[in-house]
């Protein structure tokens, strides 16, 4: 008779006893060049990611040279005094690193990644990045030529256009603000390594500069580390810029941009408020979630569920630029897209959601579901070193305290369904609304004109 093969099974796992989350607390101090530096311990994290803050924002940009801000970004990665475009890249390659940067209204910011056993070569190219980038003549042409391609492309690109267009409407033509991030194509074909250097120079120093490092730094004397390497950038000292104050035109209007043709229509509603300084900040970022942040939001589920007009509606809260005294914006804004023939009827049930939150409020059910979704996911959230490092680098460049995201979680799970409607309803009031569609306007500006939202005017698409 045959014997039964038997198996042995391992004990089963026992789920261990969950630990209270919180966002990582990071370690401030200043090197002896001025540069502020914020270190966060994440056992584990043997990716280092390093973000450093260079208080050259936008508005700084001199007159007619809009972009220029960007090229230099894009240029810190091109050559430094000691190594080639060619070889820079080389070099970060071998260290398995990359290298980003990007300009943005509150300043310039690079993002440095690397396994953690390679993260004194690669700080050592970030410092030479920005003690002395190249800028060379050949690299800036090249940048340039490459930013004038993507112009056209933007402005074929709905979502974008929309965006180009609310800015403009919003904010008055004197501000920075209402004009395109990265230059036109007039500006930036002004735009050389002069200019680039020029503004290198008046603005980017370790005074005025802060870097973030988060990751597993087991053995790491960063000490000694940043003082061989982002501690060997020099420059003059110098106090921040103050930040301006922007005024913005929400009058309720739509503007169509005309899209002849356009199956979709390609919607954008915004308006500006607070920024996080703002104690209803939490209040309205639940609010806002409970509006249009998720599949299962209000807007999703009556235009993208119930009526069929698209395939999601979001609802969010973006800061543009922050201010130590709170004067700071934010924009606050819907977006989405719909069918060129149902573009009214979307518009009208839109508005209906909003006159109906007002009216009614929120419910408890939606109120526990944001916070669960907003609070619950946050250690999955901030897994990476990448994702707090971007985090404390924004609260650091939004004049933020270093436990602020901390705080926040706390405040969102404390905020009570009648707070959250407040702010949302204050952050969408329906008669204070800018809507910018992209689309056929001979198709949709007469019903959009019914629904009595506001003047409409229509614009060319370029």
């Amino acid at each position: 008779m045959t014997e039964l093969a038997t198996m042995d099974f391992h004990p089963q796992p026992q789920a261990g006893r969950p630990k209270p989350w919180a966002f990582p607390a990071p370690e401030r101090g200043t090197l002896d060049n001025g540069l502020t530096v914020l270190r966060c311990h994440r056992p584990g994290q043997q990716v280092v990611a390093v973000e450093v803050l260079l208080a050259a924002p936008l508005e700084a940009e001199p007159a007619g040279l809009d972009g220029v801000a960007t090229i230099m970004a894009r240029a810190f990665s091109e050559g430094t005094d000691k190594l080639s475009a060619e070889e820079f890249a080389a070099e970060l390659e071998r260290c398995g690193a990359t290298l980003d940067a990007h300009a943005d209204h509150p300043g310039v910011r690079l993002s440095l990644e690397v396994p953690v056993s390679r993260l004194p070569k690669a700080l050592g190219l970030l410092a030479d990045a920005l003690r002395a980038p190249a800028f060379a003549d050949s690299e800036v042409e090249r940048l340039v030529r490459n930013r004038l391609d993507e112009i056209p492309h933007e402005t074929a690109n709905p979502a974008r256009r929309a965006a180009k267009e609310l800015s403009k409407e919003l904010f008055p033509a004197t501000s920075r603000m209402s004009r395109p991030r990265q230059g036109t194509e007039e500006t930036v074909q002004k735009i050389d390594s002069a200019a680039v250097r020029a503004f290198f120079d008046k603005h980017v120093r370790p005074a005025t500069s802060a870097a973030v490092i988060v990751g597993d730094l087991t053995g790491v004397d960063l000490d000694a580390l940043l003082a061989e390497t982002l501690g060997d950038w020099t420059g003059s000292s110098a106090e921040p810029r103050p930040v301006p104050s922007v005024a913005a035109d929400d009058t309720g209007r739509v503007i169509i941009v005309d899209r002849p043709g356009a199956v979709q229509t390609q919607l954008l509603i915004g308006r500006v408020g607070a920024d996080r300084h703002d104690r209803v900040w939490p209040a309205q970022v639940l609010g806002t979630y409970c509006l249009g942040g998720t599949l299962t939001s209000r807007l999703d589920r009556v235009l993208r569920e119930e009526k069929g007009y698209t395939y999601g509606v979001r609802a969010f809260g973006q800061v543009l630029r922050a201010a130590p005294d709170g004067t700071g914006i934010a924009m606050l804004a819907i977006s989405g897209s719909v069918d060129t023939p149902n573009t009214g009827p979307a518009l009208d049930d839109l508005w209906k959601v909003l006159r109906t939150l007002a009216a009614e409020g929120l419910t408890d059910a939606e109120r526990d579901i944001a916070v669960q979704n907003l609070v619950g996911v946050a250690p999955l959230k901030f897994e990476t070193a990448a994702a707090v490092a971007g985090t404390l680098a924004d609260q650091v460049e939004q004049y933020l305290p270093d436990d602020y995201q901390a705080t926040l979680y706390q405040q969102l799970a404390a905020t009570g369904t009648v707070e959250a409607t407040a702010a949302a309803v204050s952050a969408f009031p329906v008669d204070r609304l800018v809507t910018v569609l992209v689309g056929d306007a001979a198709q949709i500006k007469e019903p959009v004109k019914a629904l009595g939202i506001g003047e409409v005017t229509v614009v060319p698409a370029e």
